[in-house]
């Protein structure tokens, strides 16, 4: 048997079966770097296994969503989710305002914050999506 990811292995021991179905999905994200959409998604799996239903894939990035393994994000304007994995629980973005240019960053310094609003509301974290919104500096210098 293949050796399992973290992620598969948080899959299983939060009490969730790991059928081919959710494996195949989280192996699509895994081995995808950056954002994906549900087509690219559905597009990937179906080149990995053909068996699996486009239904399983959506209740599959809902079941990884709830449990704070991906995000959904919304870049580029679009209504259309953008899923990422969440290093560690959470993720962050630069999102430029005119050309919708993403810049990823890690250290979000909000540990303290974190462990404040878990002491505060007396609930466990899991993780977070950090956007902000800024004229990236090809923008900036284009405007002037």
């Amino acid at each position: 048997m293949k050796d399992l990811s973290n992620r598969a292995k948080r899959l299983r021991d939060a009490g969730y079966k790991l059928t081919n179905a959710r494996l195949t999905v989280l192996d699509v994200l895994e081995h995808h770097s950056g954002h994906m959409t549900s087509s690219e998604i559905l597009e990937a799996v179906a080149t990995i296994d053909p068996n699996v239903g486009r239904a399983s894939v959506f209740r599959t990035l809902d079941l990884l969503t709830r449990l704070a393994i991906i995000r959904p994000t919304y870049i580029d304007g679009s209504m259309t989710p953008n899923y990422v994995l969440l290093p560690d629980g959470h993720h962050h973005h630069i999102v430029c305002i005119r050309c919708n240019r993403v810049i990823e960053f890690d250290d979000c310094g909000l540990s303290a914050l974190e462990h404040q609003l878990e002491k505060t509301y007396d609930v466990v974290i899991s993780g977070h999506l950090l956007e902000f919104y800024a004229l990236c500096v090809a923008c900036q210098d284009s405007a002037q």
